[in-house]
């Protein structure tokens, strides 16, 4: 995203995620206007995480986020920099290999039809 506030926010929740999901964020006051259920850890206040429900399990917390960015920077590392204009092309790369959950023969087959 080239801009970010909130009614870009808004509009990105709108097309990539479900309606009952909800959000984890920080305290930034963009987050404020989105219109879904939010839970919030204050980094401000040094709270990097929250167990809400007493479970023992802080489950309120933005680290998967923070983790998938240093993800896709590891991914880049190598490239020793890349084109800004085939960036988006990258981070697609590291997103589908996140999203990618196992190496199953049916997407080895795919891949290999592509070629």
């Amino acid at each position: 995203m080239k801009h970010i506030d909130s009614k870009t926010l808004k509009r990105h929740l709108a097309q990539f995620t479900l309606p009952h999901a909800v959000a984890n964020t920080d305290e930034w006051n963009g987050y404020n206007q989105i219109e879904r259920k939010r839970v919030t850890v204050n980094h401000g206040e040094h709270e990097w995480a929250r167990d809400d429900d007493g479970d023992g399990i802080r489950e309120v917390h933005i680290n998967t986020t923070e983790g998938m960015w240093t993800g896709t920077r590891n991914f880049l590392r190598p490239f020793r920099g890349v084109n800004k204009d085939h960036l988006s092309g990258y981070v697609a790369m590291c997103e589908h290999s996140i999203n990618l959950k196992s190496i199953t023969p049916e997407f080895i087959a795919a891949l290999v039809s592509c070629t």
